[in-house]
């Protein structure tokens, strides 16, 4: 199926008559965002390194008297990795610098200011394996390793910040190894860091072999082309860890992903979405694509055979917005990158509108929180005996 299903958005318009497909788009991704025009250039280059290119404006909300639009173009990139897993290291990280460059070139045709990789995309997923050896040879440093050397080069020649989810070698805290996400700024600056906080323990994903949750905090970044935070992966299925970014200011949630099929499609296109809608703020969420073979064997927590892959990655990449409305997603099967024109002023203004942070109720959480953290806790339960509780 992986191979003939590209994605809802096409199977829907494919199928339903055009009344019917426009009634049901609305109710499942809120307003339509307008497809815009790709360049000449973009699209020459795009079908020459084959993937795809899709550019969207989402709803601008209202112009203000006291404050300038805020425009800016945010992408998400998509790929498969591009070489066998049994190649060596540099052969197989090389490839997608080499892959991810091409792509970037087609980013800035499109006029980007902030980009995302996807989860450790600089390799295979290969903590499913729980292999030490090679994988490890992966990780590199956030501050100077290669990774962060081109992508300082490929951000001031492009103009745009750069969001580059890496595995991270800390050898200032005895090798430690992160999950981490690296800013890089427009002006080819390293801006910071920040690392993968929630880390999961479901069938093949065996990451905390190779890492533990970050602690951080919930960091923010304010670049020239406004506030972002990175909810690495996992995290995005924490409502609260949302919640961190956003209080601290966050305006656009990158959620770098690596997800397949049979574990998390359902819940995809829910989880993004509804913390845009929560926190008033965008996400932009972004998932590998392909299924990647390993040379050995593994097995998992899923009590099924052992198995050489992980599943089927399956993209459909999108951003959505704090008014409800999302993207098209881009393709299950194929490399692409997904640019959406927003306006930031549209946080604020559904903020304004909805309440939602104005509503919270945070000393009441605050202080359910401070309980259910302690030992012993007891839970808020009245039990029905069968008589009036008066």
């Amino acid at each position: 199926m992986s191979g003939d299903f590209h994605g809802v958005e096409s199977s829907l318009k494919k199928h339903l008559p055009e009344s019917d497909f426009e009634e049901v788009r609305r109710i499942l991704y809120g307003k339509p965002c307008e497809e815009l025009e790709v360049s000449e250039c973009a699209k020459k280059l795009a079908e020459t390194g084959d993937f795809d290119v899709k550019i969207f404006k989402m709803d601008q909300g209202k112009s203000e008297c006291l404050r300038r639009d805020r425009n800016v173009r945010v992408a998400v990139i998509q790929n498969a990795v591009t070489t066998s897993t049994s190649e060596p290291i540099d052969v197989q990280r090389d490839a997608l610098h080499t892959r991810i460059t091409e792509i970037m070139e087609v980013a800035s045709e499109t006029g980007v200011n902030v980009v995302c990789f996807q989860e450790a995309w600089t390799m295979p997923f290969a903590f499913c394996t729980r292999e030490k050896h090679p994988w490890c040879e992966f990780a590199e440093s956030a501050e100077t390793g290669a990774t962060t050397k081109l992508c300082k080069e490929l951000a001031k020649k492009h103009n745009c910040v750069i969001v580059s989810p890496i595995l991270e070698r800390d050898e200032n805290d005895g090798d430690t190894l992160w999950n981490t996400a690296v800013v890089i700024g427009n002006h080819g600056n390293y801006v910071g860091k920040s690392r993968k906080n929630h880390i999961p323990r479901v069938g093949d994903f065996n990451e905390s072999t190779y890492y533990m949750e970050g602690e951080d905090g919930h960091p923010v970044f304010d670049t020239e082309f406004g506030k972002i935070a990175i909810n690495i992966c996992y995290g995005r299925h924490h409502p609260l860890n949302w919640m961190g970014y956003a209080l601290n200011g966050a305006e656009i949630i990158f959620n770098p992903s690596a997800t397949v099929g049979a574990l998390s499609e359902p819940m995809w296109g829910i989880e993004g979405r509804n913390a845009a809608i929560a926190n008033s703020v965008f996400t932009a969420n972004i998932n590998r694509i392909g299924t990647e073979h390993f040379p050995n064997e593994f097995t998992s927590a899923s009590g099924g055979k052992a198995h050489t892959d992980f599943g089927h990655f399956y993209g459909s990449s999108y951003i959505a917005s704090p008014d409800a409305s999302r993207t098209p997603g881009l393709s299950r099967n194929k490399d692409g990158i997904l640019v959406a024109e927003v306006n930031l002023n549209l946080c604020r203004q559904i903020r304004d509108s909805w309440c939602l942070r104005m509503t919270a109720r945070l000393p009441v959480y605050r202080d359910l929180l401070i309980e259910a953290s302690k030992p012993g806790f007891k839970k808020q339960m009245v039990k029905d005996n069968g008589e009036d509780q008066f």
